[in-house]
């Protein structure tokens, strides 16, 4: 993984084997009674990562909320959002070597291993599309409660490039990206919160920006407005890197 942590770092993908025995800066691991305990530097680091387990035992990543991350209060959202647009953010992907048509045929996907992705919260780019995607999913927050699917796929894709492909019993497989998202759950204490309630209140934005090669980056930010999951988007364009200014 990368060591600078500046504002030219964007993101980075490290096997999660590779990222324990080797762990970067800001990071160190513990073994104790058959499982490796992963400690962070809360500090500079958003980690979303559950426990995980291993071909060599669990991993557990201390102090790590998971996947899901609750907020309750206005000022604990805020104090959120600012993690999200100054920290480097970690999330744990599966790399799966199904297509969606035989999940969808039989479920199950078979991991073909999994990856520790890190994003640079605080580049101007990545925090643009955070601060828009949190502009226009969350607008407004006080006695509301929503569900909030942050999403990188898109950027991680375009990281590893097509390409990309992992050995598998001789054999090189393309894989497939799966649980490349963080979610943010505001529950609010509104007596009467119906959207919420029938599943109306959820949103999701995707990371797009990743840095590498010429990239027109857009924000997508979609909304779920039925139980059958038919999804309103709204894209915006960003503007070029070079006009966004470090504060």
């Amino acid at each position: 993984m990368s060591e600078s942590m500046n504002s030219g770092f964007v993101m980075d993908v490290v096997e999660l084997e590779s990222f324990v025995n080797s762990p970067p800066r800001g990071f160190t691991v513990e073994s104790r009674a058959g499982c490796r305990v992963v400690k962070w530097d809360q500090d500079n680091c958003c980690v979303f990562i559950d426990e995980i387990r291993s071909g060599e035992g669990n991993v557990i990543f201390c102090n790590s909320p998971g996947r899901k991350v609750i907020v309750r209060t206005l000022g604990e959202y805020t104090d959120l959002r600012r993690q999200l647009t100054s920290k480097t953010i970690y999330i744990l992907v599966s790399a799966c070597s199904k297509t969606k048509v035989e999940e969808k045929r039989k479920g199950d996907v078979t991991a073909l291993g999994y990856y520790v992705v890190a994003i640079n919260g605080s580049h101007p780019m990545i925090r643009w599309e955070m601060e828009r995607g949190l502009d226009m999913t969350i607008s407004s927050v006080a006695g509301e409660s929503y569900t909030v699917d942050v999403d990188v796929s898109v950027a991680l894709q375009g990281w590893v490039g097509e390409s990309f492909q992992i050995p598998v019993d001789g054999e090189k497989v393309k894989p497939i990206w799966k649980d490349t998202h963080f979610i943010i759950e505001y529950c609010s204490d509104a007596l009467f919160d119906f959207p919420y309630w029938f599943g109306f209140s959820k949103r999701q934005f995707k990371v797009s920006y990743h840095g590498r090669g010429d990239q027109h980056t857009k924000c997508c930010v979609q909304q779920q407005i039925s139980t059958e999951n038919r999804l309103h988007s709204v894209e915006i364009e960003a503007p070029d890197e070079k006009t966004i200014k470090t504060p």
